[in-house]
């Protein structure tokens, strides 16, 4: 069906729009956050694929780490095993670890190379655990009892990041599954928003990118904040403009972007084609949150 004058104009407009970002971030890394939303809508999971091939067409080279835990969730409740949550995160023991694995490492992991490879991608599907990525420690809660011990949940202790640097030489793409392995040779769950920021700072990454299922960072009247350097962040954090479940997200980008990752972006998920509108556009979809110097 053919274009209207007008649709070919916004077209025209939009590509111009485009043009100076893709000279810019061309040969940059840039490290994607993927859950929420984006991962269980048929449109939006489409559409975040087609972004990613896009980006490396244009010569921008994306990581993606990927999340899980509804997934995990409908899986524990269809095999009968109950689900416990300490401070918001879920108590894994070993049975429940092998689940998480087989969704994490197998079932999402491989649904998401085969989107992306689907839409003249050539992703590559792998785990912390694939060539010494991550280096996991067994997180300790410091208001845990004796009781509290979560069990199989970590933290990155380490990245080394060789294999991603072979894919991203070999032109892949890879999507990377938050599991690591620690020091005792065993298996760890670990969040994955702080596996995407540690990842981006140790790569060097131009940009990290979170998606989620909110606008943003939003102020006392409810509008979008952007644009932010790490000290308006602090304040922001210390007045309690930012709290609850944006806390630790905010924390992450914040923690990257002092790490020498020269921008974080907060974004809504939601949005289809979220990630090109964040990247590519005058306005974005999100919270930027930019270094200062």
């Amino acid at each position: 069906m053919a274009l209207s004058s007008e649709e070919a104009m916004n077209v025209a407009r939009v590509l111009g729009e485009a043009l100076p970002y893709i000279q810019r971030f061309a040969g940059k890394t840039v490290v994607i956050k993927y859950g929420g939303n984006a991962m269980t809508d048929p449109e939006l999971k489409n559409g975040f694929a087609r972004d990613i091939v896009l980006m490396k067409l244009v010569g921008i080279n994306p990581v993606v780490v990927h999340g899980g835990g509804p997934q995990i969730g409908e899986l524990l409740k269809r095999i009968g095993k109950e689900t416990r949550f300490v401070q918001g995160m879920r108590v894994t023991d070993g049975e429940t670890m092998d689940v998480v694995e087989m969704v994490l490492g197998g079932l999402v992991n491989k649904e998401i190379v085969q989107l992306i490879n689907r839409h003249g991608g050539r992703a590559v599907g792998l785990s912390g655990k694939d060539g010494g990525l991550i280096r996991a420690r067994k997180l300790t809660l410091a208001e845990a009892g004796e009781d509290d011990d979560i069990g199989y949940v970590g933290e990155v202790a380490a990245v080394d990041p060789a294999i991603v640097d072979i894919l991203d030489r070999g032109d892949f793409i890879p999507v990377i599954a938050p599991l690591g392995v620690g020091e005792d040779g065993l298996s760890y769950n670990i969040n994955a928003d702080l596996v995407a920021g540690r990842i981006a700072e140790v790569i060097g990454a131009e940009k990290l990118m979170l998606l989620t299922n909110t606008a943003g960072v939003l102020d006392g009247d409810g509008k979008l904040l952007t644009g932010l350097q790490p000290e308006q962040v602090d304040g922001l954090i210390a007045d309690g403009t930012i709290s609850g479940g944006m806390l630790p997200k905010v924390r992450c980008a914040l923690e990257a972007v002092k790490g020498g990752v020269r921008a974080a972006h907060i974004v809504d998920g939601r949005v289809e084609h979220a990630v090109m509108l964040e990247l590519f556009t005058d306005e974005g979809v999100g919270t930027l949150i930019k270094s200062s110097d």
